[in-house]
């Protein structure tokens, strides 16, 4: 694998969030965040969320904040990817 393609996210104590190989941030707010990686999306939730360092040139992500949740949510198939195989 190569380094961009590699994914790692831990929380601790449910108050710092840290991400390596994220590729954007894709909306924030107090209460939730939306990050992409290779493989999809992460939605993170909870409470006073806020970013504290973000580098798209190296993939490094970190956050402070109460999470209460974390999804994964796979790359969306367009309707052309699906028609065009």
């Amino acid at each position: 694998m190569e380094q961009s393609e590699q994914h790692v996210l831990n929380i601790e104590n449910c108050k710092r969030i840290t991400a390596s190989g994220i590729i954007s941030v894709d909306n924030f707010s107090p209460s939730s965040l939306s990050l992409t990686y290779s493989g999809g999306r992460i939605i993170i939730s909870g409470s006073e969320l806020k970013i504290t360092a973000f580098s798209k040139t190296n993939g490094q992500f970190t956050a402070t904040g109460t999470v209460s949740g974390v999804k994964y949510a796979g790359k969306a198939v367009g309707l052309k990817q699906k028609l065009f195989k």
